[in-house]
């Protein structure tokens, strides 16, 4: 008999930012960063669900200041934001890429609720949590019996919130079963929920190297590995999961963003132009990151058809207008080279 695993993603924010202070002013007085929260509707009210990915844009920019997810709520929240001018755009798998309109993080006002509409691609529905990982390996057709009713248990604990209640019924399962890549998966997210980051990488780990292709401790790991800013082991990590799902959007969004950070500029164009290939609809944003590499390689031709594509898909908005801005920066420099050979 074959079993479905009941996944669980983590949904904490993969933090690309910038260095800020996160202490308030002295004497007590205003603070300097604050939270947003982001709740991702369709048009009908609905709760959009999991796994969209939403970023924090310093302006109108397109300069991300925190990345995250969508839990199953469709809600996504960013923290230690500091004070300034921010917009949010939401992207991913069954729905049309959307951002909104440009707000303030006020020091007299540090939490604050942001609601985006989006909008579905017609023909098309969002992936369950459940459905993450169409494959399960051997190991876990061999749990038994009394290991999946522990885990049961700890589902239940976790959906009402009672964290050190799942982790004893987790801690149960995995001693009647050591190799439950599950149920250290699952172990992970109840540790992220209590803010222990080190058992919470800890007992990623332990799923992965049980089943290096369990897609959702794999993504569960990078979004760890991300915070930290460890970003060889998280390009590994995502490596794994697109053997598993080469055409997932998210990974490969994902794997060329990383690849940016860490220098590896002609790996982020080649990631960039296969999300371009993709046979569903694609972000634009593809070709926004494709630009900026060929930029740091000084091969402004190339940056500029980038650029073009990508105001060709994305004509209107705050990041068109940051790539309108780009692309006149790029003009005036290349004529004050033409006035100024050497």
């Amino acid at each position: 008999m074959q079993y479905q695993r009941w996944l669980i993603v983590v949904l904490l924010s993969l933090v690309t930012p910038r260095v800020h202070a996160q202490m308030g002013t002295a004497g007590g007085g205003f603070s300097t960063f604050g939270s947003v929260h982001v709740h991702v509707v369709y048009a009908n009210d609905r709760k959009a669900g999991a796994n969209l990915v939403v970023r924090l844009m310093q302006g109108s920019s397109n300069t991300p200041e925190q990345t995250t997810f969508t839990n199953d709520q469709g809600k996504a929240d960013f923290r230690n934001v500091p004070v300034g001018m921010y917009h949010v755009s939401v992207s991913g798998d069954g729905i049309e890429a959307m951002e909104s309109d440009e707000f303030e993080v006020d020091s007299r006002k540090v939490t604050q609720s942001q609601y985006v509409t989006v909008h579905q691609i017609q023909g098309s529905e969002a992936k369950s949590e459940s459905s993450t990982s169409g494959t399960v390996s051997a190991s876990e057709l061999k749990v038994p019996d009394k290991a999946r009713k522990e885990l049961d248990k700890a589902n239940e604990a976790i959906s009402r919130q009672e964290w050190s209640k799942a982790i004893e019924s987790l801690n149960k399962a995995i001693a009647i079963y050591p190799q439950y890549a599950s149920a250290y998966n699952n172990l992970g997210v109840v540790y992220a929920h209590m803010n222990d980051v080190v058992r919470e990488q800890q007992a990623l780990e332990k799923a992965v190297s049980l089943d290096d292709h369990f897609v959702a401790a794999c993504q569960n790991l990078v979004k760890v590995y991300l915070r930290q800013r460890a970003y060889p082991q998280a390009e590994t990590l995502l490596g794994k999961g697109l053997s598993v799902e080469p055409n997932n959007g998210q990974y490969l969004m994902l794997m060329a963003d990383v690849q940016y950070m860490e220098g590896h500029y002609d790996a982020a164009i080649a990631t960039a132009k296969k999300v371009h290939a993709l046979p569903n609809d694609h972000p634009a944003t593809a070709h926004y990151i494709a630009a900026k590499a060929y930029e740091q390689e000084h091969r402004s031709q190339d940056a500029l058809a980038e650029f073009q594509v990508f105001l060709k898909e994305e004509p209107t908005g705050p990041r068109a207008d940051h790539v309108r801005s780009d692309i006149t920066k790029m003009q005036g420099s290349a004529a004050v080279v033409a006035k100024n050979p050497q």
